[in-house]
């Protein structure tokens, strides 16, 4: 038995990359719709903040459909 330790380094990387990539995503949906609230409690309108925080969201919603499909698939 051997290991092929590029392809392992390979995939190693490319999981890291979209595991960090789909953490900043969402966090930057929390983000937007943590200053949505801030704007609603200051009497004004956070609607970039809002559509940018579901537009993340949705972001990590297509990454991990994406992702299962792979898997499926």
């Amino acid at each position: 038995m051997s290991i092929d330790w590029a392809a392992l380094g390979s995939v190693f990387g490319v999981s890291l990359v979209a595991t960090v990539a789909l953490v900043g995503l969402f966090t930057l949906g929390i983000v937007g719709l943590s200053r949505q609230e801030r704007a609603v409690a200051q009497g004004g309108s956070a609607t970039l903040a809002v559509s940018g925080a579901y537009a993340c969201f949705a972001a990590c919603a297509a990454a991990v459909a994406y992702g299962i499909y792979l898997i499926v698939a």
